[in-house]
Parts: structure tokens; C-alpha cells; sequence
């Protein structure tokens, strides 16, 4: 990659956490339906144009931040090391995550983070646009594990499995405890739930 394709490349990804990061203020401020896409546009300092290259739907604006966490569990799997069977590999990487207060795992009480996760919780066509996420994962994650239908069945399971532990986690921080205390709830909660995928 040259220098000036470099140069261009991080100018865009900062046009984009900017975009995103005003759209998030602005929903978590006002809430999502109240926020039209000029509004956005027009706090970013963009064309409403320039904002559809970037984010090809208003709900892309709240969920691009679960695009690091899109083909995780397929990642993992397909990274594991020899020997490791799949569904350790993935309840390491999911009790990784809740160590490290990771927000996909529901276990992050900073203020913005739980807010965001109410946003995303409580707004039908967030929620609709989320579950797109998740079958685009579970295809993936079913590929990592072979296909057929006995890897799409596990792969379900597993997500379900993930988003069901990080939404408990979630409504207990949301009902006004610290991670801290969820912590170890949480972590045997997942060991309970991988133990049964077993």
C-alpha cells in the first residue's frame, strides 16, 4: 500500500468514527426516532450524500459498532489451536471477554455502553437490523464448523447461547449493579451455559 492510499484509507476511517460517533450522541440524546439523517449529516459537517457512502442505512449508524465483533465466533473457531475443540475455544473467548468487561458480553457499566445497549434493546428496527447481524454470523460460524446441518443447529445454538448470557448480563447492570459485582455471576453463568452445548 503506498503512502497516499495509507493516508486515504485512515482519512476515511476517521470520517466514519465521526459520522458514527455523532449519530450515537444524537440517538442517545434524543433517541433514535427523533433523529432524522439531516440532523446527523448536518452535526457531522457532511452532505447527506457523503453520509449514505459511509453508512448505507440510519440503523448502520448504531450498529457499525458491532462490525469489529461481525464473523467472531467464526474467527475464533477457525483460529483455534490444534487439538482445541470449537465450543472451548469459544467459551475461552466469550469468559476473555467478560475479564475484560467487553461490551458485546453485556458486562460493561460504563454509563455510554449501557445507554447504548438500552438504545439498541428498546428500538424495534435497531433490533430487527440486529438479528440480520447475527444470521450473517451464524452462516459464517456454521461454515467454520463444516456445514451441514448439524454445524447451522450448533451454530445457533451457540449465538443464542452468547446473546442470551450477554442480555442478562446487561439487564443487571442496567437495574443498577456495577460489573464488578455481575462478574462472577456472569462468568458461571457462561461456564453453566458452554458445559451444556458440550
Amino acid at each position: 500500500m503506498s503512502e497516499s492510499s495509507g493516508l486515504r484509507a485512515r482519512k476515511k476511517e476517521r470520517t466514519r468514527d465521526a459520522i458514527g460517533a455523532a449519530a450515537v450522541s444524537l440517538f442517545l440524546e434524543r433517541g433514535f426516532d427523533r433523529v432524522s439523517v439531516n440532523d446527523i449529516a448536518a452535526a457531522a459537517e457532511i452532505s447527506k450524500p457523503t453520509l449514505f457512502r459511509y453508512f448505507p442505512t440510519k440503523e448502520d449508524l448504531v450498529l457499525h459498532r458491532f462490525a469489529d465483533h461481525q464473523g467472531e465466533a467464526a474467527r475464533v473457531v477457525r483460529d483455534r489451536g490444534p487439538g482445541v475443540e470449537p465450543m472451548t475455544a469459544l467459551h475461552r473467548h466469550f469468559r476473555t471477554g467478560l475479564d475484560r468487561h467487553d461490551p458485546v458480553t453485556g458486562l460493561n457499566d460504563h454509563p455510554e455502553v449501557v445507554a447504548f445497549h438500552r438504545l439498541v434493546f428498546t428500538t424495534p428496527s435497531l433490533a430487527g437490523r440486529l438479528t440480520q447481524y447475527r444470521l450473517d454470523d451464524e452462516e459464517a460460524l456454521a461454515d467454520a464448523l463444516g456445514g451441514g446441518i448439524q454445524a447451522h443447529l450448533r451454530a445457533a445454538q451457540v449465538l443464542a447461547v452468547q446473546r442470551v448470557l450477554a442480555r442478562t448480563n446487561w439487564q443487571k447492570i442496567a437495574d443498577g449493579r456495577s460489573a464488578h459485582a455481575v462478574h462472577p455471576e456472569a462468568t458461571a453463568d457462561a461456564d453453566q451455559a458452554f458445559g451444556q452445548l458440550r
